[in-house]
């Protein structure tokens, strides 16, 4: 897996001795993902497929994780990790390999490891996944060590929402200074309401896709649904796919608009996490509004060019490497480039030729 790079902080200049010790902090399920790639279709039943490429590599909330790390951002984790060999690689691949703080995280006795299976073909994917919820840690609360009802004190945190249910160490982060940045996924119970989100009230930033912004604000445009979304958090972000993304600040009214890069996507997993991961970071660095878009939509596509989740999260080499070498194409528009400009005194020089390799796609070889 990638080494953890220290030298690239994109908080730097903005650290303080008193700020907290965490940049972002997350909890959710650990899963074991197994990737197949270069399916020429769907699988048949009653047949047998065989794919050009298979990757394995911790997935579900590891994806934001790693994405985050990899940006130079210090991650604070807390899971449930297997009693198996699964959950071993994934622990040691998040903490050696990514430099992610586990120490909220346990191992649990005798719990196997939630695993999903991937299968992407034509720029889609259909995932089968198994698992059994995580039994509760067993003792009293320990506070500061203790969730959901203890966070570590972040500048920020990711939270995946879910109707009727109201997790409680959202609204300790976010009285504690961290900003809650959102996510949701599709209403199972077909309500799409609003008001069936209640730690939506304490979320500074919430980034649905253009389908799931339209049916909970009973909308028709995914830009208007931004605009709806606005009023109920300071920043609405809405993903429009192959568009881009289109966001709006609830507090002075400003919107941006930014299109997607065209690749060729070989597999979408993960890209919704390397996307919110990208705007925390701008975010937490200060950045403007279509700036930190910009950001996001480019590390999201660059994402899904490899495959795999947490494997396909780019790091600040591989986003110097795509400047360096989108610059040299003569068929680039110079204006489209100039959205990127931004990006020229922040990224490390590298001499790395592109495309860069950023995993060793596999649960472990023996040294």
């Amino acid at each position: 897996m990638n080494t953890p790079n220290p030298g690239i902080d994109p908080l730097s200049g903005l650290r303080a001795p008193q700020d907290p010790a965490c940049d972002v902090f997350l909890t959710g399920t650990v899963f074991l993902d197994i990737i197949f790639t270069g399916l020429d279709s769907a699988p048949v039943r009653g047949t047998e497929s065989w794919a050009r490429g298979m990757g394995s590599s911790p997935g579900g909330v590891a994806n934001m994780a790693t994405a985050l790390a990899r940006l130079g951002l210090r991650t604070s984790l807390a899971a449930a990790f297997g009693d198996d060999h699964y959950g071993e690689y994934c622990w040691d691949a998040l903490e050696q390999g990514e430099g992610i703080d586990l120490s909220l995280s346990r191992t649990v006795p005798g719990w196997h490891s939630p695993v999903t299976v991937s299968m992407a073909y034509e720029g889609e994917r259909t995932m089968v996944s198994h698992g059994h919820e995580a039994p509760a840690p067993a003792g009293p609360p320990v506070p500061g060590r203790s969730l959901p009802h203890h966070p570590p004190r972040a500048r920020a945190a990711v939270a995946s929402l879910v109707p009727g249910r109201s997790e409680p160490w959202v609204a300790r982060a976010a009285r504690d200074g961290a900003m809650v940045f959102a996510d949701v996924g599709w209403d199972e119970t077909g309500r799409w309401d609003l008001d069936a989100l209640p730690d939506l009230g304490h979320c500074l930033a919430f980034l649905p896709n253009a389908e799931e912004a339209m049916r909970y604000t009973r909308t028709k445009c995914p830009r208007a649904a931004a605009h709806a979304l606005a009023e109920r958090v300071p920043l609405a972000v809405v993903t429009l796919g192959a568009e881009g993304a289109y966001a709006v600040d609830g507090t002075t009214g400003a919107a941006a608009e930014v299109p997607a890069i065209e690749v060729e996507a070989m597999d979408p997993t993960g890209a919704g996490d390397v996307f919110v991961a990208g705007f925390v970071t701008g975010t937490l660095a200060g950045w403007p509004l279509a700036d930190r878009l910009a950001f996001a939509g480019l590390t999201a596509a660059l994402s899904v060019q490899e495959f795999g989740g947490s494997l396909s999260a780019p790091g600040w080499a591989e986003i110097a490497g795509w400047w360096q070498q989108v610059r040299t194409c003569a068929d680039q528009d110079p204006a489209a480039l100039e959205r990127y400009a931004f990006l020229e005194e922040l990224l490390p020089a590298t001499s790395r030729a592109w495309p860069l390799r950023r995993a060793v796609p596999t649960i472990g070889f023996r040294q």
